[in-house]
């Protein structure tokens, strides 16, 4: 619990990851056109290979852009690295960036759902963590119902598809995917099990 409220109050401190540049929607509706293939049309993403991105906080989506941009500009040393989105963000403009995060924040987000026999362990561990094995609560910096913190800039993960949670949480585990603040992804994710993980993945899914 200690762990938890350290975390509350460190994010509840921030003002948020500031964006540089004022994002214009209409502008990154026009440049979202090779976004669609993969994210679809208004960022729901048709294969839970990709992640929905419609309705996501519009500083987030800024910082990952920005992210991924850095590792394209470092080979993977910085930011958040991979390979497609590395080659997608490399000719993008700051002001590029802003006008999509502008965009797919605007968009609405398609729920999901949530297998009957998660629920219940899904909802525990999401809620509440595991104090024995020092896993704080997912609820304690994206909310009880999943929607994240702007401010802070946790993103809103409800409705998630469950495939690409999944695949986040493993790479936080593993350290692949390093540009959460402080190692605080990485920090959770370490001491979650392999069933966790498909358990929370499949909870966070039916959020909405």
């Amino acid at each position: 619990m200690k762990k938890i409220a350290m975390f509350v109050g460190l994010y509840l401190g921030l003002t948020g990851f500031a964006m540089a540049a004022t994002g214009d929607a209409e502008a990154g509706q026009q440049k979202s056109a090779v976004c669609a293939a993969c994210h679809g049309p208004d960022g729901n993403a048709p294969s839970d290979m990709y992640p929905k991105i419609a309705g996501q906080h519009e500083s987030y989506l800024f910082k990952q852009l920005t992210d991924y941009k850095l590792a394209a500009e470092t080979g993977g040393e910085q930011g958040r690295a991979n390979a497609i989105m590395q080659g997608q963000v490399a000719m993008l403009s700051e002001q590029d960036m802003a006008d999509l995060a502008a965009f797919y924040a605007a968009q609405e987000m398609e729920g999901g759902s949530a297998p009957e026999d998660v629920i219940a362990a899904g909802k525990k561990l999401f809620v509440a963590g595991d104090e024995s094995r020092g896993i704080a609560a997912c609820a304690a910096c994206h909310g009880p119902r999943g929607d994240g913190m702007a401010l802070a800039n946790f993103p809103d993960i409800s409705g998630q598809h469950a495939a690409y949670t999944k695949q986040q949480l493993e790479l936080f585990r593993s350290g692949e995917r390093a540009n959460d603040l402080n190692n605080m992804m990485r920090d959770v994710a370490s001491k979650l099990t392999d069933k966790d993980i498909e358990i929370l993945s499949q909870y966070i899914q039916g959020l909405y």
